[in-house]
């Protein structure tokens, strides 16, 4: 298999959001398949028909969709394709390596409390197992694989090492319902081959089924993909990751503002490691992502380092990259789309507004004064700044600015200049500037402000906010 190209997989069950530990998954499979010039498949394992819902599967392709995670081809529904799961149990029915299990649940029951009683082993070992299909009933019947009696199963991890299973410890799976429908067991096997997927990325929950798939492979002489179990993700208490540690799935990360550049350089730090590099770019997450690199421990989810990112990402995302992503935050969070000029604004002020957002709902909130138009509705904190005196001050401001060269040091020194007259330090001139500005008391510089919203605007603000 060393000459054959990477395949790999994400396989998310849609019944309900895409889980922040499923994101991971289907990321790690990406890098791995993208840095190595190989296919990136998605398959829907919907076969739980009773839990599986259009909506889940929408939320599942909105959220690939958003995290930028591209894959090869048409996405595959595992329902779609029963009738191929029911060949193979049927194929392995006939080279003796499964068999017709007739017995019931009463009697299957009986067994275990016989063997629970005993003090045996309560994996259910079926009397049809080696039964002359001669004695076989006109009755309803399971398919089960056989398996190995003795000895030991071995799966060889990629991240895990060896893991050994003792073969008395394995029953033999049901690989088809009496109903004639193909248990999840069956049908991830056949996916994988028929898909040629040559390396099973996934969540170290999934070990325990990695043994009892390989009989599957086994019976069916079909080549073993690479294993790679990757450790669940822990909340910060180190406890397994749940809604209670704060947002659990991934459109709630992508309501919360954060970027989806930086989701991915974050998710895949989660557990994954390349020396001591915390920010990065996706060329490099591709280049630098392998197997190797992730460890055996559970990665902790952290909110303070998903902030760093975050507004590492937002540094150096280039500016019409970054007013793309904040019309599509706007646009997720139903919020008004943005005009012409509030785009030429936000573009104009990106060197000063971007610095120290840690996501986008900061960067808007930086830029609300680019954002707001007149009549500015002012903050409570704000409106209290403007008071008979102050606003005398601004009405004095008005003639001058009309005739200034419209640059920074001349603004300084008029600015400055007015608060020398009146015997003011200039922050006790700059408090009523920023309410008249942008109607709040935390904003960019005033000097800023007023070179970004251009003469006319910001002498209309200043009339309004002295009357």
């Amino acid at each position: 298999m060393s000459n054959t190209p990477v395949v790999t997989r994400f396989a998310p069950s849609p019944t309900g959001y895409l889980h922040i530990g499923g994101a991971r998954t289907a990321l790690f499979n990406w890098l791995y398949a993208r840095g190595r010039g190989g296919k990136f498949l998605l398959r829907i394992e919907d076969t739980d028909r009773a839990r599986s819902t259009p909506e889940a599967t929408a939320a599942i392709y909105d959220a690939m969709d958003w995290l930028g995670l591209d894959y090869d081809g048409e996405a595959v529904s595992q329902y779609e394709r029963a009738s191929r799961h029911v060949e193979v149990a049927e194929a392995m029915l006939a080279a003796g390596t499964a068999y017709k299990c007739f017995s019931t649940q009463e009697e299957i029951e009986a067994f275990r409390e016989a063997a629970r009683a005993e003090g045996r082993s309560t994996l259910f070992q079926s009397p049809w197992r080696d039964a002359d299909p001669a004695t076989h009933p006109d009755a309803p019947y399971v398919i089960r694989v056989k398996a190995p009696r003795e000895g030991e199963t071995v799966i060889a991890d990629a991240v895990q090492g060896d893991v050994r299973f003792g073969n008395d410890q394995l029953d033999d799976m049901i690989c088809l319902r009496s109903d004639g429908s193909p248990t999840y067991m069956l049908a991830v096997v056949v996916d994988d081959h028929d898909m040629g997927v040559t390396h099973v990325i996934r969540g170290d929950d999934h070990l325990n089924n990695a043994a009892r798939q390989k009989m599957v492979y086994d019976a069916m002489g079909w080549d073993v993909p690479v294993f790679a179990h990757i450790p669940l993700i822990h909340g910060p208490d180190g406890k397994k990751l749940s809604k209670r540690h704060g947002a659990a799935g991934v459109e709630e990360y992508r309501a919360l503002g954060y970027p989806a550049s930086a989701m991915r350089n974050y998710l895949a730090r989660l557990g994954w490691s390349h020396g001591d590099d915390e920010v990065f770019t996706d060329e490099q997450a591709r280049e630098w992502f392998g197997i190797t690199g992730i460890g055996k421990g559970a990665a902790r989810l952290d909110f303070k380092k998903l902030d760093h990112v975050s507004g590492q990402h937002i540094a150096m995302t280039e500016p019409a990259d970054l007013i793309s992503q904040l019309q599509d935050f706007l646009d997720a969070t139903s919020q008004p789309n943005l005009t012409e000029s509030q785009v030429s604004g936000l573009m104009e002020a990106l060197p000063f507004t971007r610095t120290g957002a840690k996501t986008l709902p900061q960067l808007l909130e930086k830029s609300h004064f680019i954002l707001t138009e007149r009549p500015i509705e002012r903050e409570e904190k704000a409106a209290a700044n403007l008071d008979d005196v102050s606003r005398g001050i601004l009405a004095e401001l008005t003639p001058q600015l009309q005739t200034a060269s419209w640059n920074r040091d001349e603004l300084e020194t008029i600015l400055n200049a007015s608060a020398e007259t009146h015997g003011i330090k200039f922050g006790k001139l700059a408090a009523p500037l920023r309410a008249a500005l942008a109607g709040r008391t935390a904003t960019p510089s005033v000097f800023d402000m007023m070179l970004v919203l251009g003469r006319d605007e910001t002498i209309a603000r200043l009339n309004e906010a002295s009357q």
